[in-house]
C-alpha cells in the first residue's frame, strides 16, 4: 500500500513539500531507522454524541484525556475499532494520519509537536512515514485547533 488516498490528494491540494520514508513495524525498529519518536505523530481518534474528534500528540507522549475534554467542552473517549474504520477508511488501524480535517473530523494537535524542526507520521500503512518540515506541517494542519492536552511519558 502506498500513501493513503485521502492523505495524498489532501498533500496535493496543499501543495505540500515532503519526503516518504520507509519504517518498520516496531517502535524499536523505527529507532533504528533514525525515526525520531519525540517527532513522530500519533493521531487518536475520539467520539461522543456529538461525532469524532482527532487528537495528533508525539509519540513519546500520553494523552490526557480530561484535559482535552475540559478544553473542547466534549466529553470524549476513546473511539471504537469500528469507528477508526468508519473514519480512516483508507488507513490499515493503527496507522492514520493526523490529518483529521481531511476525513470529515474536526482535529486537536498538542503544541508540543511543534516543538521541532521536522515531524515524521503515519501515511495510512505500516511502510511508510511522511517526512516534513514543521513549517509544512504547520500549514497542512492549519484547520486543526491546538492545545496542550498531552505529556511526556518518562
Amino acid at each position: 500500500m502506498a500513501i493513503a488516498t485521502t492523505l495524498a490528494r489532501c498533500l496535493r491540494k496543499k501543495q505540500s513539500r515532503f519526503d516518504t520514508v520507509r519504517h518498520p513495524c516496531s517502535v524499536a525498529a523505527a529507532e533504528a531507522a533514525h525515526v525520531p519518536r519525540d517527532r513522530l505523530a500519533k493521531t487518536v481518534l475520539l467520539e461522543d454524541s456529538s461525532g469524532y474528534v482527532t487528537a495528533v500528540i508525539p509519540s513519546t507522549h500520553h494523552l490526557k484525556l480530561s484535559e482535552l475534554c475540559e478544553q473542547t467542552g466534549r466529553k470524549l473517549s476513546l473511539a471504537h475499532e469500528d469507528g477508526v474504520r468508519e473514519v480512516f477508511r483508507d488507513c490499515d488501524l493503527g496507522a492514520i494520519p493526523p490529518v483529521g480535517v481531511a476525513y470529515g473530523t474536526q482535529t486537536w494537535l498538542d503544541d508540543s509537536l511543534l516543538a521541532h524542526s521536522d515531524v515524521y507520521f503515519e501515511a495510512g500503512d505500516h511502510q511508510e512515514l511522511v517526512h516534513m518540515s514543521i513549517e509544512q506541517f504547520a500549514d497542512l494542519m492549519v484547520d486543526a485547533r491546538r492545545g496542550h492536552f498531552a505529556h511526556r511519558v518518562m
